[in-house]
């Protein structure tokens, strides 16, 4: 299961040379990669290419009938890993993950293929989502190249540049015996256009076409063939790959009329800046210019003729970088003064030295150089100060009225999600034992660090809470609560977390919460994936069967990790009473609660189609839904601080002489019965109910729906004869 379903849009796979291609990027980048008869793919799903993975597993079907091997990786490590492949042979392969977190984690992979160097193209697609649209620290993937001198590709976001520079990135790495970086931002995942497909190509050696094993000892990292190979990528493969970039035009030459003006661009930020441009009157949609563009659809290595040749005779240029360091702009200036050219460069010296280069911040950037420039004037649609006027920053008093229309909307847990009740529990039990520190990690439990909960510490990496605190258990009242989810369990979390936690004598709690998928990243599927929870049994033999997966509980045992406990996340009083004896506890060594509930967001989406159904044929199914009484509810709403739920919301006292709104359940409620269990655990007040929504009700459902609302309006009437009874 995953995020989205590809299984139709993959069908456009198949089309044949002279076909239109129409879609979305991340399909285009895929049918890119068939056409250049790569022999595997892997990977590790995360923002902003995900939905890569999510096409490439729908495409099993076509990727088998062409003899190309598929992974879903149990780390970027693992996907780097398998570049491998491409160092003895020649298989082109391709490996994709989330920036440079991704990177990160496959650094000690990535360092060894590249110092090796390959002999099939070997590319990663990377997912650089650096700037407004990210979710991780704001780094880049170009200092990693610079490191480990692998190329670095950053194709214009349209789709014939962006399939015209896979497959030359592919020759590319071949030409240089060195793997190469592809990088996607997050618009050119998503661009939607079309191209002129070519033919798929199967991979030249398959099962029934083996390469030949052979060993080559120079390729070895290892002393002394590792001097041999860091000499080989200055003298060698850095020349072989500049050639390359040149023969082919790989970066590419737009001319204007103002030859004195010149602006070096990565291709991601290509459009972007023809909109400034534009804006500017300097442009047209087509992407006719006035102002020359030098744009570096290969980012690194930079090609210092090009640049000599792009900057002669120019007054001055524009080098637009995102984020920081400069290194372009300084290998720009070096590449210039060492051919003896003057060529005023122009950066960061104007430009935001950190963030991203927005369509305003771009429009500001440009309007400034253009008016540095010494010649006669250039006419502009907007003058500076225009320009600065469309900032529109906002005044506190902006802000506040803002916030009186529009309530604040911090990333939170899904409805009936079923990490919010351990965070709940967690609450309560620190008001009865006094704060805890609480290592979180990368997952959607992480989002339990923001309100209503605001419980976590620090988040040092996917699978790395229990590793985290390790340095400071000696130095707290409390044993060190650790969150880890599932994923981050396999991904890195029991080797790095239990194994070494259990060596070293950790006396800490970790909390793995196993809500059976990656449901971080969309759902995809993991280890301990099990069979779903059960739900009506009319519609129980059309719930899908799986197969015997690995235990979290039994990988924790054979690390040796002695006091387990697996429960229901959903049970808060367990729950409490199990955090309580963890911490409590006078047992040595580490302490791991388990906490088992279905990922409530895929079980929708999976359970959703089948009640659907089921009501369609006429089936009984009975949903649960929970309400709150109105003129019991004291409008305190301690049931909302304590779970945060989004079905759990607020509205007008419909008492004329209570002034404070009461808690209301929306419709978007599932029925998990969190809410309700909160206010019995945390002894709230008593305005809670269940109600079983019967749909295709049974005679005796009828019959017992009947009495109950005759009974009740006995009570009513009752009550109603003894208030008109106190007044007389």
């Amino acid at each position: 299961m995953a995020e989205r379903s590809f299984a139709q849009e993959v069908m456009k796979l198949r089309a044949g040379a002279g076909e239109v291609f129409k879609g979305e990027g991340i399909l285009a980048i895929t049918k890119a990669l068939l056409q250049s008869g790569v022999s595997y793919v892997g990977g590790y799903q995360g923002s902003p290419i995900s939905h890569l993975m999510d096409v490439l597993n729908d495409a099993q079907g076509i990727l088998g009938e062409l003899g190309v091997h598929f992974e879903a990786n149990g780390s970027e490590a693992t996907a780097a890993a398998m570049l491998s492949a491409s160092i003895n042979y020649p298989l082109r392969g391709a490996v994709t993950w989330k920036s440079t977190v991704g990177t990160n984690v496959a650094s000690d992979a990535l360092s060894n293929v590249a110092s090796s160097g390959v002999t099939g193209g070997a590319m990663v697609i990377v997912g650089e989502d650096y700037g407004e649209g990210s979710s991780i620290m704001q780094e880049r993937t170009y200092a990693f190249a610079m490191k480990a001198q692998m190329w670095l590709l950053d194709p214009r976001p349209n789709l014939t540049s962006m399939v015209d520079t896979v497959e030359k990135g592919f020759e590319l790495s071949e030409a240089s015996n060195t793997p190469i970086f592809y990088m996607m931002r997050i618009r050119g995942c998503h661009v939607t256009g079309e191209f002129v497909a070519r033919d798929n190509v199967a991979p030249a050696f398959n099962k029934t076409h083996p390469v030949s094993p052979q060993r080559e000892p120079e390729k070895i990292i290892l002393p002394p063939f590792v001097y041999a190979q860091e000499r080989e990528k200055i003298q060698h493969r850095l020349p072989a790959a500049i050639d390359f970039i040149q023969r082919e035009r790989l970066n590419e030459f737009f001319s204007g009329m103002h030859e004195h003006l010149g602006i070096i661009t990565c291709g991601g930020s290509y459009n972007t800046v023809i909109r400034a441009l534009e804006r500017q009157g300097l442009a047209d949609i087509y992407g006719n210019v006035d102002i020359p563009i030098y744009c570096l659809n290969v980012a690194y290595p930079l090609v210092p003729e090009e640049l000599v040749e792009f900057c002669s005779g120019k007054e001055q240029v524009l080098v637009l970088e995102e984020g920081q360091p400069e290194y372009i702009e300084q290998g720009i200036q070096t590449a210039l003064r060492r051919a003896d050219l003057q060529t005023r460069v122009y950066g960061k010296d104007i430009m935001p030295m950190a963030g991203e280069y927005t369509g305003q911040v771009m429009l500001e950037g440009m309007t400034r150089f253009v008016l540095a420039s010494k010649r006669a004037h250039i006419p502009l649609a907007l003058s500076l100060e225009d320009v600065l006027a469309l900032e529109t920053p906002l005044s506190q008093d902006d802000i506040a009225a803002l916030m009186e229309e529009l309530p604040p909307r911090p990333a939170g847990l899904c409805t009936g999600c079923p990490e919010r009740p351990i965070f709940s529990a967690v609450k309560q039990l620190q008001e009865e034992l006094g704060p805890f520190h609480i290592s979180s990690d990368i997952g959607c439990h992480s989002f339990a660090t923001a309100a209503p909960f605001n419980l976590g510490n620090t988040i040092m990496g996917y699978g790395l809470s229990l590793a985290s605190s390790s340095a400071m258990r000696h130095t707290l009242p409390h044993k060190a609560i650790s969150i880890m989810g599932d994923g981050g369990f396999w991904h890195n979390g029991l080797t790095s977390g239990v194994t070494s936690a259990v060596f070293n004598g950790h006396d800490g709690l970790l909390v793995v919460i196993d809500n059976g998928y990656s449901a971080a990243t969309g759902g995809q599927d993991i280890p301990s994936l099990v069979q779903p929870n059960l739900i009506a049994s009319t519609i129980d033999a059309e719930l899908p069967k799986r197969h015997e997966w690995q235990s979290i509980e039994a990988a924790c045992r054979g690390a040796g990790v002695k006091w387990i406990r697996t429960i229901s996340s959903y049970n808060i009083d367990a729950m409490k009473r199990t955090l309580r004896e963890a911490l409590t506890t006078a047992a040595p060594g580490l302490k791991v609660i388990i906490a088992e509930g279905e990922c409530m967001l895929n079980r929708q989406r999976r359970v959703k189609p089948l009640l659907k159904k089921a009501i369609a044929e006429g089936k009984r199914v009975d949903r649960a839904r929970f309400y709150v009484d109105p003129e019991t509810c004291t409008g305190d709403h301690g049931c909302v601080r304590l779970s945060g739920c989004p079905s759990l919301t607020i509205k007008d006292n419909p008492d004329p002489l209570r002034i404070d709104p009461v808690s209301y359940v929306d419709n978007s409620c599932v029925g998990c019965g969190v809410c309700g269990t909160n206010a019995h655990s945390a002894v709230l007040c008593p305005s809670f109910a269940r109600i079983d929504l019967v749909h295709n009700p049974t005679r005796f459902d009828t019959w017992k729906a009947q009495w109950r609302q005759r009974f009740s309006q006995w009570w009513r009437e009752r009550d109603r004869r003894r208030w008109v009874a106190s007044r007389l």
